[in-house]
């Protein structure tokens, strides 16, 4: 039984983990590759220039992994299958909790909301399905950006 135990215990210490490797690369690698979605005043594109609250956000949380943010610029379904070939680390774009991509991509925790004339909107950032050490980390470290 107790061989039993620590055959499953020892199992657990590599969780949450990422199949992919997608966080321990970008910490290797020193790049996020994160997609940008213009709108919702979260992300505004000028020229090859991403800035924005949820940018910043964005640039902020890859400087905490010691990694600079590598852009790619396009609409929600065109960064949403880029995610799931593989290209992207995190897309941010105004996404909010009730995003239609929620069975394609891994949302995270609403960390921030706005309101909007339909109610109050609850914002997310999405990471690829699966990679649960990377949407781990990113939760951590919006809940330490909270006042």
């Amino acid at each position: 039984m107790a061989v039993a135990g620590a055959v499953l215990l020892g199992g657990c210490a590599a969780i949450p983990a990422d199949p992919d490797g997608t966080l321990e690369r970008v910490r290797s690698h020193g790049v996020l590759r994160a997609g940008a979605s213009p709108g919702a005043d979260r992300v505004e594109v000028d020229g090859g220039e991403v800035t924005g609250p949820e940018a910043e956000l964005v640039r902020d949380f890859a400087a905490s992994l010691g990694a600079e943010v590598e852009w790619r610029v396009g609409g929600e379904e065109e960064l949403v299958s880029a995610m799931e070939r593989g290209e992207l680390d995190l897309v941010a774009g105004g996404l909010t909790e009730e995003s239609p991509w929620s069975d394609r991509v891994a949302l995270t925790r609403p960390y921030a909301s706005t309101a909007s004339p339909d109610g109050e909107l609850k914002h997310v950032l999405a990471v690829p399905l699966g990679e649960n050490a990377l949407l781990f980390a990113v939760e951590s470290w919006l809940d330490g950006q909270k006042p």
